[in-house]
């Protein structure tokens, strides 16, 4: 071939690394954009959030934990909210995450793929962008009229359970989906049985990634409000449910679950919707607190997470 011909039929080199250099310089405009955005967002999150605890601060103290709602500010506090809310996200827990977990290896390990599979994944998939009220909805139908469950904190639980079904199901099969296909070859080829392989290689190296899918489902649920108000949760209440644990044999009850509850942004929207500027104090130590707590599950999952990546030996 002559280099005539090689330059007509191949883009000169003068022109590639011109072409090279503008694919560059978009690559780091865009690069810069994002990393302004973020940035942005941080800083403007952060800025609330400190807002919001420079207002709180006067009420932070053992009195406003441990003391229950009242009509005067000053003596107000936030225990029947942060028990209750504690008490609902352990009913949640217990619910979503072995549910979830549990549909999400099914349908990625053992459901033929046909149009019926497709069909479940992708309304799993639509469900996580269900608004929540949907679900609110949703309960006080199924779990309040018809199983006649109450306005209790089981109820409670069930509905945020579903609320956050969908992404501990959709994080599980794409955690599954990221372990290489060699390893699954391997548990095979040593004779270990389908569940085995599962139970012994996939959700050991995989739980990383479920537990954060847990954290983000967990994080959205304790800040929920539009669907525990749908299915009756209170807004004023001065007694905490009974204890799950008891002194007597068998030493566990399950009466708390039949409790009325309230939760701590229930508390707070009661609060904000007062006139009194002391109130609004009250709804920033709580916003302080439920950051709080929310940040100490996250913390928590994310060093689990570390430890089981840290473990892990490709």
């Amino acid at each position: 071939m002559s280099n005539q011909d090689f330059t007509k039929r191949y883009l000169p080199f003068n022109d590639l690394q011109s072409n090279l250099n503008k694919r560059n310089l978009v690559n780091n405009i865009f690069a810069i954009i994002g990393l302004l955005v973020i940035t942005g967002a941080i800083l403007i999150l952060a800025a609330l959030i400190i807002k919001m605890m420079i207002d709180g601060l006067p009420r932070l103290n053992w009195n406003f934990l441990f003391s229950f709602p009242s009509r005067k500010p000053e003596e107000a506090g936030i225990l029947s909210a942060w028990v209750g809310t504690c008490l609902v996200m352990l009913v949640t827990t217990l619910v979503a995450v072995p549910l979830g977990v549990a549909s999400g290896i099914y349908l990625e390990e053992y459901a033929r793929k046909n149009w019926i599979a497709d069909l479940i994944e992708i309304n799993v998939t639509n469900l996580a962008g269900v608004p929540s009220i949907i679900y609110g909805l949703l309960a006080l139908g199924f779990f309040v009229y018809q199983l006649n469950l109450g306005e209790s904190i089981l109820t409670a639980g069930l509905t945020l359970a579903l609320l956050i079904l969908p992404i501990v199901i959709v994080t599980t099969r794409e955690a599954l989906r990221s372990i290489p296909t060699n390893l699954r070859e391997a548990a095979y080829a040593l004779g270990a049985s389908k569940w085995q392989m599962i139970w012994d290689h996939l959700l050991p190296y995989s739980f990383g990634t479920i537990l954060t899918g847990i954290i983000i489902g967990l994080s959205r649920a304790i800040g929920e409000t539009a669907p525990v108000i749908t299915i009756g949760a209170l807004t004023f209440i001065a007694f905490l449910p009974e204890s799950p644990v008891k002194s007597e044999f068998p030493f566990i009850s399950f009466s708390w679950l039949q409790a009325p509850f309230t939760l701590m942004p229930i508390q707070m929207f009661n609060w904000v919707s007062r006139p009194q500027k002391a109130f609004e104090i009250n709804a920033a130590a709580a916003g302080t607190i439920l950051t709080i707590m929310t940040l100490t599950i996250n913390t928590l999952a994310i060093y689990l997470r570390y430890l089981v990546r840290k473990g892990i030996k490709w």
